[in-house]
């Protein structure tokens, strides 16, 4: 598992104790002592596409994590000039730049946008990532370790499912292509594929 040079824990056991799975029956199909990757490939062959999608977002980065949700979002249309496309490009914006302004903004526009959708996950997971979870001029309050990873597996499998639920499982082999070319070190920038 050496090639996945942007995952730092060497045990998925070490991720999943900051996640559930989402079934019970989830658990027999991994062996949580393995790299976090193969349990990922594990979830992935036993169809827990949601849990494989979790645990990656908690195994990359931060910024690479939310980049990966940048790229999920992109898969589906977007109306231009929609508060959804505000969102994704200020999110795109803070993995480049990862400023405490633009922090703020996807904040905002993920508020806007009432958690309902990809892209306001998407931007949920930027505001996450650092900075206060406190408003403005409230005494800072850190995010948990692990917060934007949720943001960002709840992005990248609302994604999966937008429009259609029925092409989450075209969708999936894309998103986890782009998700390991990330964690390999790469852009996550890969041609799209069907299963």
């Amino acid at each position: 598992m050496n090639d996945f040079v942007k995952i730092a824990v060497p045990v998925a056991g070490d991720l999943l104790q900051h996640m559930d799975l989402s079934e019970d029956e989830a658990e027999q199909h991994i062996d949580a002592t393995q790299h976090p990757a193969t349990v990922v490939e594990q979830l992935m062959k036993a169809e827990f596409n949601l849990d494989a999608v979790r645990l990656l977002a908690h195994a990359l980065p931060k910024r690479e994590a939310v980049w990966w949700s940048c790229l999920a979002v992109r898969q589906n249309p977007i109306e231009e000039n929609s508060l959804e496309a505000q969102a994704i490009t200020a999110t795109e914006a803070w993995v480049r730049t990862p400023t405490e302004e633009l922090r703020l903004l996807c904040r905002e526009l993920a508020e806007k946008l009432k958690h309902k959708t990809p892209a306001s996950w998407a931007a949920m997971a930027a505001a996450w990532s650092t900075g206060s979870l406190a408003p403005q001029d409230d005494p800072e309050v850190a995010p948990p370790e692990y917060l934007y990873a949720h943001a960002v597996g709840g992005a990248v499998n609302l994604a999966a499912v937008e429009g259609d639920a029925e092409q989450a499982k075209n969708r999936y082999p894309t998103y986890f292509a782009q998700g390991f070319d990330l964690a390999r070190g790469g852009s996550g920038q890969v041609q799209p594929l069907v299963n």
